[in-house]
């Protein structure tokens, strides 16, 4: 497995985000088999491990930790915490930090290796935010800190107190607004980019049809790209994707997270997936590599397509907080 680099830590190219195995995407899977799941990433050259204090209420957290704890040592685990407002009576490193230990407990790890703020509340300053998390990064408790769906003003805002590690947003071949301001800045800062949703939450696997179901939890259900008339109207991009697929001789979702790593080595997407023959599709994209000739190309077909539907915060929040 290839190696990228998050500001001042280490990851696989190729992360897992681990959301999916307590919510979010319909049923979920037993944890016996999600454990395995996850110790099956790790085996085929994941390190980097994605979770939040809000996936599944908790339970996320502690599924990730138990899967991962033989080779604890081995591994970045990064997960995210959320606070709206910061008072007298309840600061926000009070917060943070009870936060923090209850992640801590959940996940059975002294440290972790990323601690994200799980969007930006508009009630207290960022700055106040990157103060607590040099504290916890001088304690040893985190080793180093991340900023989930932040502007560009946020970013520069946070790293002038604390230097981020970071940035976690939306990014796909379906949602690329973060190229013309947040990635470029990453780049310029030396700050990770870790995008959330790689493969538009399956579109780009090329197996979505215009009359599938969603259900329950399932986000896919307040995602507007996934409409009967989207997914016709969007179809430009998977045969795009599909037939640089076949002249590779590689899979819809290898050429869509192939040009996400072709961007820089700062960069490591956190596709999830719950099947093992998805798990190992995605992490073999660490092998797949585009020739200049090939990334450009890719790169010019498709400013020519218009994309239809996306995906908002309120709506997902509605099911879900990614």
């Amino acid at each position: 497995m290839k190696m990228h680099k998050l500001g001042n830590i280490n990851v696989s190219a190729i992360g897992l985000g681990c959301m999916g195995f307590s919510h979010g995407y319909g049923a979920a899977p037993d944890r016996a088999e999600a454990i395995d799941l996850i110790r099956f990433a790790f085996a085929k050259g994941c390190t980097h491990f994605d979770t939040a204090e809000g996936y599944g209420n908790g339970d996320n957290e502690i599924l990730v930790g138990e899967a991962l704890r033989p080779f604890r040592d081995k591994v970045v685990i990064a997960t995210k915490f959320f606070i709206a407002e910061s008072t007298s009576d309840n600061p926000a490193e009070r917060q943070i930090r009870t936060k923090l230990e209850a992640s801590l407990k959940r996940l059975g790890t002294d440290h972790v290796e990323l601690y994200y703020q799980h969007r930006i509340s508009p009630n207290i300053p960022v700055e106040e935010i990157a103060g607590v998390m040099g504290k916890l990064i001088d304690e040893g408790k985190i080793l180093g800190w991340g900023q989930s769906q932040a502007t560009v003003e946020q970013i520069r805002s946070a790293h002038s107190v604390t230097p981020l590690s970071a940035v976690q947003n939306e990014y796909s071949m379906m949602e690329r607004m973060f190229e013309r301001d947040v990635i470029p800045l990453c780049r310029e800062l030396g700050i990770g980019f870790v995008p959330f949703s790689p493969l538009a939450s399956g579109f780009l696997s090329g197996k979505v049809h215009a009359g599938d179901k969603y259900e329950g939890d399932d986000v896919r259900r307040v995602i507007t790209r996934f409409s009967p008339e989207n997914v016709k109207a969007n179809q430009p991009v998977i045969d795009l994707i599909m037939s640089f697929a076949s002249e590779k001789k590689v899979t819809p979702a290898q050429i869509s997270l192939a040009w996400m790593l072709a961007k820089g080595k700062f960069i490591s997407p956190i596709p999830g997936s719950r099947k093992r023959e998805r798990i190992e599709e995605n992490l073999g994209t660490a092998d797949v590599e585009l020739t200049a000739g090939e990334f450009a190309a890719l790169e010019r077909e498709l400013s020519k397509i218009p994309l239809h539907g996306n995906r908002t915060d309120e709506d997902i929040a509605k099911l879900s907080q990614h």
